[in-house]
This record gives C-alpha cells, sequence and structure tokens, in this order.
C-alpha cells in the first residue's frame, strides 16, 4: 500500500515560518470541541503573557514555542510537502490586569490593562499532500500536540515540563483523528524548548506512516454484529465499575459515559458510520465512532482517549482475526 503524495517546492528551515505554511488553516472544523475555543498562532506569541517559575522568574515554555517547536521539526522533515497552517483550539482562561488598573471596574478595563494566557492548548498540523483513502474517506497525515500547564510544577525552573505529541491521521470528512501508540508521547518531559523540538523529530523520523494506514485499512474487513456491538459498549459500561483486581489482562475503553451515548446515538444515526442495515458494523466504521465521540473530551485527555480507541479496535480486530477470546465480545 502506498500513501499519495504531492510535491512542492522545498521549504527552507531559515524562512519564517510564516513564509513556509500554507495560508489555509489545518481542519476546517474543530478537532476537539468540549469547553475550548479557537487560537491563532500570532495571539499566542503576541498578546498572551508567558507562565514563569516562581522562584526564578524565568520563562516556562509557552504555547507558542511549542507550536513553532512543531512547525520546524514538520517544515524540516516534510520538505517539499504542502504543510498547512496550524489548527489551534484553547482551554481554561487565566485572566488578569496590570496593577495600575487594579481598582478599575472590569468593564472599564482597556486592552492594554488586561492579561490573558489559556492553561491548556491542543493544535494539529495537517499536511494534505501525504494522504490515503479508506471507504471513501480521505486521511491526511497530521502531526500536533497538547499542553497543559495544569501538569507542571512551576516552582523552579529545574523543573521539566510536560508536554503530549502525536503523528497520525486526520479524517476529512469528520476531522476524528487517527492517533496509534506508535505515533504518541503521551508524557513527554522536558526542560528546554531545544530538547523539546528534538524529542517531536525523533517521533516524526520513528513513525511508520504506512504501516499505520495498513492497519487502519484492515479495520474494514472485520465486521461485529448487533449483538456484538451491543455487548462491548455494555461490558464497557461495566469496566469502569468493576474491583481493580477483575481488570487485569483487560484493555480499556477510556471513553466516559457521555461519550458512549453518543457512540450508540451515532450507531444509529451517523451518516458516514451508522450501521448496516441487519445491525452489523465493520471496524473502520466502529472506530470513527469511537474517535467521533472522542471529539467532546476536554483538551487534557482526548489525545489518550484517541490512542486507547485505537488500540481496542486493534484489539477487536485480533480477536476475530484469530477468532480468539475477547472479553468484551465473549
Amino acid at each position: 500500500m502506498e500513501l499519495h503524495t504531492v510535491t512542492k517546492e522545498p521549504v527552507q528551515i531559515g524562512e519564517t515560518i510564516a513564509e513556509v505554511m500554507e495560508e489555509i488553516q489545518s481542519s476546517g472544523m474543530a478537532f476537539v470541541e468540549a469547553n475550548t475555543i479557537s487560537g491563532s498562532l500570532h495571539d499566542l506569541n503576541n498578546k498572551h503573557i508567558i507562565p514563569v517559575f516562581v522562584k526564578e522568574n524565568e520563562p516556562a515554555i509557552s504555547h507558542g514555542e511549542f507550536i513553532d517547536a512543531t512547525m520546524q521539526a514538520v517544515s524540516g522533515i516534510f520538505k517539499g510537502e504542502t504543510i498547512l497552517r496550524p489548527n489551534i483550539r484553547l482551554s481554561h482562561p487565566i485572566k488578569g490586569r496590570v496593577p495600575d488598573a487594579r481598582n478599575k471596574p472590569a468593564k472599564d478595563l482597556l486592552d492594554h490593562e488586561k492579561t490573558l494566557y489559556y492553561e491548556r492548548c491542543a493544535f494539529l498540523i495537517e499536511l494534505p499532500s501525504i494522504s490515503n483513502e479508506i471507504e471513501g474517506n480521505r486521511l491526511n497525515l497530521t502531526i500536533g500536540g497538547v499542553k497543559s500547564y495544569n501538569l507542571d510544577s512551576l516552582m523552579t525552573k529545574n523543573s521539566e515540563q510536560h508536554f503530549k505529541v502525536f503523528i497520525g491521521f486526520k479524517n476529512l470528512v469528520c476531522t476524528n483523528l487517527c492517533v496509534s501508540t506508535d505515533g504518541y508521547l503521551g508524557n513527554l518531559k522536558v526542560k528546554s524548548v531545544e530538547a523539546l523540538y528534538n524529542a517531536i523529530e525523533a517521533l516524526i523520523m520513528e513513525f511508520d506512516a504506512v504501516h499505520t494506514a495498513g492497519e487502519l485499512e484492515r479495520f474494514q474487513q472485520y465486521t461485529l454484529s448487533e449483538s456484538q456491538f451491543a455487548q462491548l459498549v455494555g461490558r464497557a459500561r461495566m469496566y469502569k465499575h468493576m474491583p481493580d483486581g477483575a481488570k487485569q489482562g483487560i484493555a480499556e475503553l477510556g471513553l466516559g459515559d457521555a461519550q458512549l451515548n453518543a457512540v450508540c446515538k451515532d450507531y444509529f444515526t451517523d451518516n458516514n458510520f451508522s450501521c448496516n442495515s441487519d445491525g452489523s458494523i465493520n471496524l473502520w466504521r466502529l472506530y470513527n465512532l469511537l474517535t467521533g465521540a472522542n471529539r467532546s473530551s476536554y483538551i487534557d485527555n482526548f489525545l489518550d482517549r484517541s490512542a486507547n480507541a485505537f488500540n481496542l479496535t486493534r484489539e477487536l480486530m485480533a480477536a476475530l482475526q484469530n477468532k480468539a477470546d475477547c472479553w468484551y465480545l465473549n
């Protein structure tokens, strides 16, 4: 299987990021929705304050620096490919004001008297010139990450900061992210932008896009019956209430009750991934029901749930392929 590529003029690292990115933004829709707003790299770099390490008052790695480092790694590795501008989602605003405006009513604050940064940021960068197609759904190679300052201890600059970075595919039909554990660093800890860049570059270089795309394609070859789907959903709800000892050896389905409700609804009604007339559903459609419901997750856990959905679907496929026992289906 080959990924489709379209070449362009090489990107030069010496150019500014604004010069090498396409004007089109990655993803025309929100790839994560719950409690988030759209943001821009310009605002992150020019209008938002930067959290600091308390003891030294030294700046922490900002959301803008994280995105810039990722864009530099992407443009350096994928020279000649189409690279779209990042799609950025923000949540948990931390608002403040300058000391001179401490006694002003909020409605009277001038722009220069306000301070703002967001505790949590998620972004993705899309490469439409590297793509695959499954059941008429175009998948574009996508790189991105999550930064949540609530995971950090900002007492001293010797503290490590936490990041989540991924490379996978985005389904253009629904903006669902296809993230496998092979393309995901869920607990990256670094102390500098340089170390962050190096880790992102290594992840991208080690990612086997052809292998991952092949696994996604194989999902179409295996089907759950209506009763198997019902059992999967029921046991997913059971899992979280089971004693810890009983969970040993069972893969967790990380979606919450709200997301499982959405999966059940879309099983009947989704325009692209609903079940067949007999209630059966192939694993590609099931996987997209799981990743579609995951868009309502919060920024800080949606990547973990994306990787979890991939792992569980792969486990279901292995059980069906090998006619092996699977707790969710037996």
